[in-house]
């Protein structure tokens, strides 16, 4: 296969950019990209797979479904030696899968077989875990479950956020894609079967499943705080039926106290909830905008939810 080969490339998010970028920059023919539209309700921080893919020349593709067999064909007519997927969001068909001669590639944030599935940067950090990265893999008919062709990891600092998780993902996403590409295009493609006693599998989160558990440890609570701060949608609770997002904030030590309540007020200046272990300080808050400024207030002792 030569340098020439064709390339059909599903892309989105940041990894989406930075890899299609890096296959432009090479001089990759990329005959195609299919996309995503933005969701008005969702934050986007990160740039435009379509601009990028538009600037270059390149068709820009954001079909409601990959099954209609006018795409099918069309990706037939296209010919690609080797079809990529960075951060794609649907499950993409094995009749296109199965099209490419090379083989069809994923690029998953984690380091299979851990964490399979949905946000899995956000999932790792509330697991306090202190690694992930980034793992290109052969698609197969289930996600995120084909043989590994290379992986890159990266470390989760302990006060890291998401985001800067992801950005970190990112760049171990652009290594494995330049360490892998050529062998890829030679029908080369490194295999190393996935150990599925090891998989772990997660699912998508939405703004409802922010909700603090009170009655975890605080180093959890922090995990959960820090793995959805902006530009996610945050971590909440409520008092008195009332919602807040807490941006920030640090397990704190309260063994010279009587054990609180988990969930119940400490302080109010500054803010402490108490825990599981101890307390948590709230560093930023943000109240939802239903709520009325002479509403925005806490008591000491009531029961946060």
């Amino acid at each position: 296969m030569t340098s020439s080969a064709r390339v059909v490339v599903f892309a989105y998010h940041e990894v989406g950019y930075r890899c299609l970028e890096w296959l432009l920059a090479r001089g990759v023919v990329v005959s195609a990209v299919f996309t995503h539209e933005d969701n008005p309700r969702e934050r986007i921080w990160f740039r435009s797979v379509a601009d990028l893919a538009r600037q270059a020349g390149v068709p820009v593709l954001v079909p409601s479904s990959l099954k209609d067999p006018a795409i099918v064909a069309r990706i037939r007519e296209w010919r690609p030696d080797v079809i990529y997927s960075f951060y794609y969001r649907n499950m993409i068909p094995r009749e296109i899968l199965a099209i490419p001669p090379a083989g069809a590639f994923n690029m998953h944030g984690s380091l299979l077989p851990r964490y399979r599935g949905r946000v899995p940067v956000n999932w790792a950090i509330i697991h306090g875990e202190r690694e992930t990265g980034a793992t290109l893999h052969h698609m197969v008919g289930r996600a995120d479950a084909g043989d590994i062709v290379d992986q890159e990891a990266c470390t989760i600092g302990p006060d890291d956020t998401a985001q800067d998780v992801f950005l970190k993902v990112t760049d171990a996403a652009v290594k494995v894609l330049a360490r892998s590409h050529d062998a890829i295009r030679a029908g080369r493609a490194p295999r190393r079967p996935q150990d599925e006693s090891k998989a772990t599998t997660f699912s998508g989160r939405g703004p409802e499943d922010g909700r603090i558990d009170w009655d975890r440890n605080g180093a959890s609570i922090f995990n959960f705080v820090r793995a959805l701060t902006e530009p996610y949608p945050g971590a909440f609770g409520e008092v008195r039926g009332l919602r807040f997002v807490i941006w920030w904030g640090r397990p704190v030590d309260l063994t010279a106290l009587a054990p609180p309540t988990p969930g119940h007020v400490i302080s109010v200046e500054p803010l402490i909830v108490a825990t599981r272990d101890g307390g948590f300080r709230v560093e930023r808050l943000e109240w939802a905008s239903t709520v009325a400024p002479e509403s925005r207030q806490f008591i000491t002792g009531e029961r946060v939810g």
